[in-house]
């Protein structure tokens, strides 16, 4: 290893190397194509920075001027683009390098300034990579090295043409390394063609995922899957954290929630911009943002620091996506919890996922409030300030507590104020508790009333939406003081509470028509009310079209309904039943009549006793006799319209004036097109003779 590279390792605090990282410096697989499979989170940029040295460096400690560059890093994201620049920039610091980017999102001028000043690595994307070979602004003739990192997701996403044409315009003596999770068959088609005796590692890691992290399948009730998230955070209050969902919508409800709540959020998804994207991953790394919500595109190659926790929001499509978001977290030997909310209609789903990712979890309930709360207390009484001494500056100030509130006061407020920084947690239902019916409110009883009565019903188009604002204005009352409103045919009913009475009349000052054709009268008891009308019967007023009665209801037996028994029919009633007498025998035919005799067949006509064609066709026309056009037709006998003007003869237009600047193109043109316009008096076709054609002077 380069003397460089050990000492930006030990500087960063790498005490050990990874598994992928010690097999892929073996003194054997220098020179030589790799096909590396590791789980993710096992170091693998590091790794194939430490691999790339010696072919980079060759037997120098440190590279030269930088001019085209000697190493191309491939990455299916512009974060991870972005990272693998950020990972070889400490690692090759020491060695001098300069590495450059190609993302898309990015401005692609800068890109190419920053090419043409030189760099000896170049970390980007496959699409902006294409680009920049068909502009001809990067130089690939020096190239020694082609990494393609994560090229399994790269293929899922569609890049495989384009790694196809940067591969293709890389020099053939490359030295090519192929970095990825898992390597299905497209993964090793494309090795197969692009590398040259690739040497297969596969570390022992990669046969028990995950190791370092702990995944806990969270059961819920369905309507508490948001709740249960926030207590998530809460519980396990970790410096760094990552909720994933599945849609762009499902990421800004949950942060909205969240920043509603106190917990300082950031996004990332695809409708970002690479500014806003590298500026939520910035605050998550300098502590001003604990919480990333994101979709699927953060679920591969972010590395962000002190991360311990991945909340699936939503369960993710495949287990091989449901790996790639828990390895956010369990990083370079580090611990974290992968939790997997879990509603009714998931928890089939979820325990598949974990099936086919050969995962084992930890079945329990998301956190209530109570086991919040317990945890915040553990956090309290853990923290170190406890075993600090007093200071001097303080002594006055804790005398001064001690004198004034006993110890039990001074115990409550410091809890109080404890809770009073964090975000209060929610309270969940069970997990297996149903979902609560929506029961109908039973009506409470009016109490005592008094009833009214106004002229105009049904037929008068009253209404009890226009009846009840008609009581409340002219009675100055309340509509809850109006009980029920039943309209008749020619009058409508009001019920108005006995307490409300007194007032009412009062308001109407004695007035008794409330509105033109609406009298109103005070009646001494409950009216008869009418059945309303059946609904959705015939006629405009109700019941039935025109005379026609309804049919009875057939009902049960017992009495509960009418009942309309079906007549019985006797045997005796039934017309008789037609006897089949069998099929009547087949008519026996005679003999077939003997065929008609035509006779003899006409003798064929002789055919040589046809005239000659040449006497049939008549003379030949005169050659000398120009045919007339078809079409064209006898002026003298034309024929026009009773009295239409005649014809006017043709008169040949002059030119027309010049416009302008006279040596203008558009007065030569008019000039030149007056030169070729007939002459007057030398017929219609008259035409200026052009001279012959010369010989071309192109032949």
């Amino acid at each position: 290893m380069k003397q460089a590279l050990a000492d930006a390792l030990q500087e960063r605090g790498y005490e050990t190397l990874t598994q992928v990282q010690e097999a892929v410096t073996q003194s054997d697989v220098d020179g030589r194509d790799l096909l590396v499979s590791a789980q993710t989170g096992s170091g693998k940029t590091v790794g194939f920075g430490l691999a790339l040295a010696p072919t980079l460096l060759g037997e120098d400690e440190a590279f030269g001027d930088a001019a085209a560059p000697l190493a191309l890093i491939i990455a299916p994201t512009r974060e991870l683009a972005l990272q693998v620049k950020h990972e070889l920039g400490w690692l090759y610091r020491g060695a001098g390098a300069r590495i450059a980017s190609c993302v898309g999102g990015m401005d692609m001028r800068d890109e190419r300034r920053a090419l043409e000043r030189g760099a000896h690595i170049v970390a980007a994307t496959p699409g902006r990579l294409r680009d920049h070979i068909m502009r001809g602004s990067i130089d690939l003739s020096q190239v020694r090295g082609v990494v393609l990192d994560e090229a399994d997701e790269m293929l899922d996403l569609g890049f495989r043409e384009d790694l196809e044409f940067i591969l293709g315009e890389a020099p053939e003596d490359r030295r090519t390394l192929l970095f990825s999770a898992t390597v299905p068959p497209a993964i090793a088609s494309l090795a197969e063609t692009f590398q040259k005796d690739a040497l297969r590692i596969k570390t022992a890691g990669e046969t028990k995922q995950h190791a370092d992290i702990e995944y806990r399948l969270m059961s819920v009730a369905q309507a508490d899957a948001e709740n249960a998230i926030i207590n998530v955070l809460r519980y396990y209050e970790a410096p760094s954290s990552i909720v994933f969902a599945n849609t762009r919508a499902a990421v800004n409800r949950l942060a909205a929630r969240l920043t509603n709540r106190g917990l300082p959020v950031v996004t990332l998804s695809g409708e970002l911009s690479q500014t806003e994207r590298s500026h939520a991953l910035q605050a998550m790394r300098d502590g001003r943002a604990r919480v990333c919500v994101a979709t699927d595109v953060a679920a591969r190659g972010i590395d962000l620091p002190g991360l311990e926790l991945v909340v699936h929001a939503e369960l993710p499509s495949n287990h091989e996506t449901l790996l790639h978001r828990s390895g956010r977290t369990g990083r370079a030997g580090r611990k974290g919890v992968s939790a997997l909310i879990a509603p009714p209609k998931a928890r089939s789903k979820a325990m598949r996922l974990l099936k086919w990712a050969k995962l084992n979890a930890e079945h329990c309930e998301a956190p209530s409030a109570d086991d919040v709360l317990a945890r915040d207390e553990e956090r309290m009484l853990a923290d170190p300030v406890w075993q600090q001494p007093v200071e001097e500056n303080e002594a006055a100030g804790v005398q001064t507590l001690l004198d004034t509130f006993s110890a039990e006061q001074i115990a409550a407020t410091y809890l109080r104020l404890f809770r009073s920084r964090h975000s209060a947690p929610e309270d969940l239902r069970p997990a297996d508790a149903q979902e609560p019916r929506k029961e109908r409110k039973e009506r409470k009883p009016f109490g005592p009333s008094v009833w009214f009565s106004l002229s105009g019903g049904r037929e008068a188009g009253a209404d009890p939406r226009k009846v009840l604002p008609m009581l409340c204005k002219a009675g100055d009352i309340d509509r809850g003081a109006i009980g029920a409103i039943r309209v008749q045919d020619n009058e409508t009913f009001a019920e108005i509470s006995e307490g409300a009475v007194e007032g009412f009349l009062k308001a109407l000052g004695g007035k008794t028509e409330l509105e033109p054709g609406a009298v109103l009268t005070q009646l001494a008891e409950a009216p008869e009310l009418a059945p309303a009308p059946r609904r959705g019967a015939g006629g405009p007023k109700g019941g039935f079209k025109g005379d026609r009665k309804p049919k009875p209801h057939r009902g049960k037996e017992d009495g509960s309904k009418p009942y309309r028994a079906k007549p019985e029919r006797s045997e005796d009633s039934r017309p008789p039943r037609k006897e089949w007498s069998g099929k009547p025998e087949r008519k026996e035919r005679g003999e077939k009549p003997a065929r008609k005799d035509w006779g003899d067949k006409p003798a064929r006509k002789d055919w040589d006793s046809k005239p000659a064609r040449k006497d049939e066709r008549g003379p030949k026309p005169d050659p000398a006799v120009k045919p007339k056009p078809k079409g064209a037709s006898d002026p003298s006998k034309r024929m026009t319209r009773p009295g239409a003007p005649a014809a006017k003869p043709f008169k040949a237009k002059g030119p027309k004036p010049p416009v302008g600047k006279p040596n203008s193109k558009k007065n030569k043109a008019r000039a030149a097109a007056a030169a070729m316009a007939p002459k007057p008096g030398k017929g219609g076709d008259a035409r200026p003779k052009r001279k012959p054609a010369g010989p071309s002077k192109h032949r």
